[in-house]
């Protein structure tokens, strides 16, 4: 029997092991109830959990539904679908109902788990959808939508339960991300990526046992799992858990639990860094922080730095990691620009238009491969082979979609997407998706939306608006046709609020780079520098409006 094929560490026996390793050690502590977890507690919740969905005809191959913020049961569904050999598939509570209906149409669930404060939305959401999985509630103290509650139907015994016949290779999370369209894609995380990514971080990164971590990132990112949540319960450390990412508690966090270790995107950090806490927060216990999610400004840097914290930044992606590269010991601070060399379990190579790789130095595409990649996206064969190249292929090379370069050192340093995708506050937008909402606006004759610096953010959409001939005859100014206030109100609902522009800039008309193609680069060029600078319209007069509020992307888990 291949190795790939056997059942040692799938998903379904790690709190049983742990448990029997380190029973009363704290694995989770939720900071905002203050319940305390050992790993004895997670294997006994687990073994409840996985007789509940049993209950509901959960089964092996069958798929969980999470709409949820960071609370204990999450941990239970993940380890208790691990142990009835289901999927488990965590949706943004970000997303619009729209966005979730489509989602809920590919992942088909068996078992719809829903948190109350998202009752309504997936009320919605169902209401656009041909799904019909049974519901349960997570019950808080907001009004319940009237389904069985979760707490209620757990059954008592929690002994341990028949195990299931899993392989690695079989599916154990589904992660949504988009394409460059914004169809919705699902990445497949068997049991042997979330096995091998936890191998890798724990080597590469040094985690202990004794490690303390406030875990910021929600559950329905690969972040939420895989950067620091799984490596750390398999060296039985401890995760900190809240349903808000606020600076000033995850500062607090930090001081009170004596965390060694933080991982979290660049808007978290600045936040924290900028707080009025900041300076008088003892960090003395933080091994290192790592970055991630999208790119960190130097100053984010050096702010953390200077209170003597070993920051780096890291690099990864859903559909292979998100934990690929390192710091090497002793390495140059010079060098925290880049993201460091790959871990022990992962290649990397950056090739060129033609396939081939390049010389270091020189920028291409930066793909990856090792045995902590995905299995591709779920029933969807044509961007499976896109992304991961085909099935066969004894090289099956992730394709990444950034552009990456090698210095002379060996390190590696991401240089800017290949596509127009960009980064918001740690979640993707992708500008396709966004500018078909926007171009259903009676003003707006074409639209195209690109990604300007943002510091708290990291980046934040522009819109850029041509107008239709009536709203511009009808309009004293573009702003009078369409403000920006007005055009956050369209997109609400339509879209997840990370997602809708906090700038609004207009031209007379598209530039054009071919026919009926529009000049994405020349518009980037003229309208993605940075917000303060401002924009004009193309007849010379004050075109762009400005959202100064925080809502134009959110970092809460």
């Amino acid at each position: 029997m291949s190795w790939s094929d056997d059942d040692y560490g799938w998903v379904g026996d790690w709190t049983a092991r742990r448990a029997s390793l380190s029973p009363d050690r704290t694995a989770i502590v939720d900071a905002t109830d203050g319940t305390r977890a050992t790993y004895a507690d997670l294997e006994s919740r687990a073994n409840r959990t996985a007789r509940l969905l049993e209950d509901y005809d959960v089964c092996e191959g069958s798929r969980v539904a999470l709409v949820s913020r960071n609370r204990l049961e999450v941990f239970d569904l993940f380890f208790g679908t691990g142990k009835t050999g289901s999927v488990l598939a965590p949706l943004s509570y970000r997303l619009a109902p729209p966005e979730l209906a489509e989602l809920l149409e590919l992942v088909d669930p068996n078992l719809l788990v829903i948190e109350s404060p998202f009752v309504e939305r997936l009320e919605h959401a169902m209401a656009r959808s041909s799904v019909d999985p049974s519901v349960l509630e997570i019950e808080t103290n907001e009004p319940a939508g009237g389904w069985d509650v979760y707490r209620d139907r757990l059954p008592v015994n929690d002994g341990p339960v028949e195990s299931r016949d899993r392989a690695l290779s079989d599916p154990h999370l589904l992660l949504h991300t988009g394409g460059s369209t914004g169809t919705p894609k699902e990445t497949t995380v068997t049991h042997g990526s979330l096995y091998w990514n936890s191998t890798n971080t724990i080597t590469a990164w040094g985690l202990r046992p004794d490690d303390v971590t406030p875990m910021v990132f929600p559950n329905f990112h690969t972040g939420g799992w895989n950067v620091i949540t799984l490596p750390l319960i398999h060296m039985g450390g401890t995760l900190v858990i809240d349903r808000e990412v606020d600076p000033r508690r995850v500062l607090d966090q930090v001081e009170t639990h004596e965390a060694t270790v933080l991982v979290a995107v660049p808007a978290v950090l600045r936040s924290m860094a900028t707080h009025d806490d900041w300076d008088r927060t003892d960090l003395s216990s933080l091994r290192f922080v790592k970055s991630g999610g999208g790119p960190c400004r130097d100053s984010i840097v050096q702010a953390w730095r200077d209170r003597g914290v070993d920051m780096s930044q890291g690099y990864g992606l859903t559909e292979i990691g998100p934990n690929n590269f390192a710091m090497p010991d002793e390495y140059d601070p010079g060098k925290v620009a880049s993201v460091g060399k790959p871990v022990l379990h992962a290649d990397a190579r950056i090739i060129d238009e033609n396939g081939r790789e390049v010389e270091a130095g020189e920028i291409g595409e930066l793909e990856l491969r090792g045995p902590h990649g995905s299995a591709g996206y779920w029933r969807n064969p044509e961007a499976t082979r896109e992304t991961f190249g085909n099935e066969a292929d004894a090289e099956r090379w992730v394709s990444t979609g950034d552009l990456a370069r090698v210095d002379e050192d060996g390190f590696y340093h991401i240089e800017g997407r290949k596509k127009n995708m960009f980064i918001s506050g740690g979640e993707n937008v992708y500008p396709p998706e966004v500018e078909d909402v926007i171009a259903d606006n009676d003003a707006v004759a074409e639209a195209i939306v690109v990604g300007v610096p943002d510091d708290q953010w990291g980046t934040v959409g522009k819109a850029v608006v041509e107008l239709t001939d009536e709203a511009r005859t009808n309009a004293a100014t573009p702003e009078d046709a369409l403000a920006l206030e007005d055009l956050e109100v369209f997109l609400s609902g339509k879209l997840a609020r990370f997602k809708i522009p906090k700038y609004l800039a207009f031209v007379d008309e598209m530039p054009m780079s071919g026919p009926s193609k529009i000049d994405r680069t020349a518009l980037e060029d003229r309208f993605g520098d940075d917000e303060d600078e401002g924009s004009q319209n193309e007849s010379g007069e004050g075109g762009e409006n400005r959202n100064d509020t925080d809502d134009g992307a959110e970092v809460e888990p």
